[in-house]
């Protein structure tokens, strides 16, 4: 929102007040509070008739410093709030300093400077270089024309400083220059409007800014003060958190150790999902034959989802599947997952948080006291969705728990997870359960209801089994993954948003996001298929989705389906799930950092190569885990430009070696894309390809990218025994754990824990197995594959004269 009209004047019917200068102070051990007025005191009469803004320090977490500042202290907090984690320890992280008129509190290795003396400034600084700062109009607040009171705050931008996150947004990756609203909206993703609003952003200069705010947020990012980062609120206080890194990992660490970290999916949801699409017509013949067709292509298949028609029209939701058309669930459903051949399949159906009038439960949740409710006590409608909709009240335990029971009844049928659709168009002229403030529960509803389904799920199906694909979501929101893009064009401009969209959601502390392959609306042609197919299932998750037509990989062949060869949109679609498959041991490394330190499996490029600025804006292509680099093709005829760090990358398919930095332009035909390995690498690559759970350290195949002489790779690999989901479930077995080693000619692994034979495949390079008992060498087109029988607890490559330099 701006105030200004330009550098010198306010808006019309804008008045606003700045904090000046420094009055007072209080100051304890940990924080300090700062008593700024909001002009200068000269005289003891300049104290009366004016306000006085109260503007409290302190570290809520190790690296992290918040700042509370407040007009007026008197209004009621009628809620929801973000909830807030720290470490332990993490009580009193701020240690307060004072040196004559300067104060300083700090927190790990950032710190906030304060010169009580001067005019009013804030600094923020870490080993002696400033982050940002709040200067001349960084704290204070705005009345606008319609009575409104805005409490605003402004950060500095350095030259050449960007800005990134706020959510899952489409518009511009680099947010310098856009004035967002924190609102949710269900609007596509071809707006800037947003599912997922996340009131955080970090920069390339080592912080993150978190306002803890669960309401409307409106950001100027450089668009009104051109070198200010600046939010408001609509509110009498505004509290935000400056996260320190320095690099954006650690940023994303501190800042999901604050607002809460995913737990991890459960292994079979990374495999293939394929859905009945939205408005086309099916029944148990339908999916069926769906389910038979991809068995028969060899299209191994995760997840079947069931989307809105499942349930009878106009009735949406009432948890009751279309007796007319499907009249047996519970035997269509066991049916189902006994014909999907070796892959056990899971059932997903969709749902959302509405009643409409027609279902059977709107009168029960209405009579129960379920559903959101005007001031006057009627029951909130629209007809918009779905005709006469009620809304759930989530924010009522005994709303939730009646839900939950509904939920409880399908997953007795055989349904294994949830797409929690929807959440977006939440009323504010309504009145709460527990008298939440209508305005906060905007934004906030997504979260409730999320929660309320993930923890159903969890405690049905045990932890480590609960998933749901989510649409909105808010700060916290990760905590309840899957979340996929929205409703998106069948087009190649479509595709690229989307994977702006979910790049930006990781960098807003998001670890896991899938996409519609295909698109969404519209019918997607065969070249647009096959490539967002290969996209997506280089994705965390992988969807097949559409709106009015199906998704089914042999509706997009061209000509003869009998006749298509390696290019066709079966095989593609057969080739990218099954290499899905295979990387299973390093998709799930990626898995647990999410869960553990909050970095995305996708990830954009500045992530992982934050040193390098050609990364900083790079929007077209992201980093799959730590050592992956994918570039989408967004070209009907294979075109693509990507950039390439430094080092020497390997391309994971073809073997072929690209060095770096540079830009690269190249054209690929549908079986490839850029799929590139990182430099000093070493790549677990499972033994199957016909799911994605199963014992990923038996016969596992470490591939080894041009190990550097001196270099030392730990490679860590979960244990699913008996083909189970959850890895590290009570009597699992531990990690297989792989340690290789280069020095000079000699290329040594240690294996620990490992359950059966190994390999080790050196790409590119020609070696010999050194004297060792159960090891043998073959020379491929690859490179050098080395196998270790079982028992195996170390292995020794000897490279040739030529590979080892000597």
């Amino acid at each position: 929102m701006k105030f200004t009209d330009g550098y010198w004047l306010m808006r019309d019917g804008v008045q606003a007040s700045y904090a000046t200068e420094i009055a007072d102070t209080r100051v304890n051990d940990d924080r300090f509070t700062l008593y700024a007025p909001v002009r200068h005191i000269r005289r003891r009469g300049d104290t009366l008739n004016g306000p006085l803004l109260t503007v409290e320090c302190f570290s809520p977490a190790e690296g992290v410093i918040g700042v509370r500042a407040t007009h007026h202290a008197g209004t009621v907090d009628s809620g929801p709030h973000f909830a807030l984690g720290s470490a332990p320890g993490d009580a009193a992280a701020g240690k307060v300093t004072r040196d004559g008129s300067l104060l300083e509190l700090t927190s790990g290795g950032l710190s906030l400077r304060v010169d009580t003396s001067g005019p009013y400034r804030l600094e923020f600084t870490t080993d002696g270089r400033t982050l940002t700062r709040v200067e001349a109009r960084g704290t204070g607040y705005a009345t606008t024309p319609d009575g409104a009171h805005h409490s605003l705050a402004q950060l500095s931008l350095g030259v050449g400083e960007l800005v990134y996150g706020l959510g899952e947004r489409f518009t511009p990756f680099v947010r310098n220059g856009q004035s967002v609203d924190i609102w949710q909206a269900d609007g596509g993703t071809a707006s800037e409007q947003a599912y997922k609003n996340v009131p955080f952003h970090l920069t390339n200069r080592g912080y993150g800014v978190f306002v803890n705010h669960p309401g409307k947020v409106s950001y100027e990012v450089g668009s009104e003060a051109v070198g200010q980062v600046q939010f408001s609120v609509e509110d009498q206080t505004l509290e935000y958190y400056i996260v320190h890194g320095p690099t954006p990992k650690e940023i994303l660490a501190r800042y999901t150790a604050l607002t809460g970290r995913p737990p991890l999916p459960p292994a079979w949801s990374f495999g293939l999902w394929l859905s009945t699409s939205f408005t086309t017509a099916y029944d148990e013949e339908t999916v069926s034959g769906f389910v038979r067709g991809m068995a028969e292509r060899d299209i191994p298949l995760g997840v079947f989802h069931f989307d809105c028609f499942w349930m009878r029209a106009y009735q949406w939701c009432d948890f009751t599947w279309d007796p007319d058309v499907f009249p047996d669930p519970e035997g269509m459903l066991r049916r189902l997952k006994e014909s999907n051949g070796p892959g056990d399949l899971r059932i997903c159906v969709w749902i959302n948080p509405y009643i409409a009038q027609k279902s059977p439960l709107f009168d029960e949740a209405a009579r129960l006291g379920h559903l959101v409710r005007r001031p006057d006590g009627s029951v909130w409608q629209w007809d918009m969705w779905q005709a006469g909709m009620g809304l759930v009240d989530f924010t009522s335990p005994r709303a939730r728990a009646w839900y939950a029971d509904k939920l409880r009844g399908l997953l007795g049928q055989g349904v294994d997870c949830f797409k929690t659709d929807f959440g977006e168009r939440v009323p504010t002229d309504v009145v709460w359960h527990d008298g939440s403030d209508p305005e906060r529960m905007h934004n906030y509803y997504t979260q409730l209801f999320n929660r309320t389904v993930f923890e159903t799920l969890t405690e049905e199906r045990g932890q480590g089994e609960a998933v749901v694909f989510a649409r909105s979501a808010t700060a916290g929101g990760q905590q309840y993954p899957v979340h996929w893009g929205g409703d998106c064009e069948s087009t190649f401009g479509a595709m690229a948003e989307s994977l702006r969209g979910g790049l930006s959601l990781g960098l807003s502390g998001f670890g896991f996001w899938s996409h519609d392959i295909g698109g969404f609306e519209g019918d997607p042609d065969p070249a647009l298929f096959k490539r967002w197919v290969q996209f997506g299932l280089l994705s965390s998750h992988s969807r097949l989705h559409g709106s009015t037509s199906y998704r089914v990989p042999w509706a997009f062949e061209d000509g003869d389906e009998e006749a298509r060869d390696e290019g066709g949109a079966v095989a593609v679609t057969r080739a990218f799930t099954r290499l899905k498959h295979r990387l299973m041991p390093y998709l799930y490394r990626a898995a647990r950092q999410a869960a553990e330190s909050g970095t995305p499996v996708m990830r954009a490029m500045l992530l992982e190569f934050p040193d390098d600025p050609a990364c900083h804006t790079l929007d077209r292509q992201y980093m799959l885990g730590d050592d992956l680099l994918v570039a989408p093709v967004f070209a009907a005829d294979g075109s693509v430009e990507y950039y390439v760090p430094d080092g020497e990358w390997t391309h994971l398919l073809s073997g072929e070696r690209v060095t770096g930095p540079g830009w690269r332009r190249e054209r690929y035909g549908f079986e490839s894309l850029p799929l590139l390995v990182r430099p000093g690498a070493v790549l677990p690559y499972g033994e199957r390809d016909e799911r994605a759970d199963y014992d990923w350290a038996h016969g596992v195949t470490l591939r080894a990218h041009a190990l550097r002489d001196g270099a030392t790779v730990t490679t860590r690999v979960p244990r699913l025994p008996g083909g189970t989901s959850r890895p590290e479930a009570e009597g699992d077995a531990p990690d297989a754990v792989f340690r290789t080693r280069r020095h000079g000619r000699r290329v040594t692994v240690e294996a620990i824990g490992a359950p059966g034979p190994w390999h080790l495949l050196l790409e590119g390079v020609r070696a010999d197995a050194a004297d060792g008992a159960g090891v043998t060498a073959e020379h491929t087109a690859r490179g050098t594959l080395l196998t270790a029988g079982p028992g195996t607890a170390e292995l020794t490559a000897l490279l040739t004269q030529e590979e080892g330099g000597d």
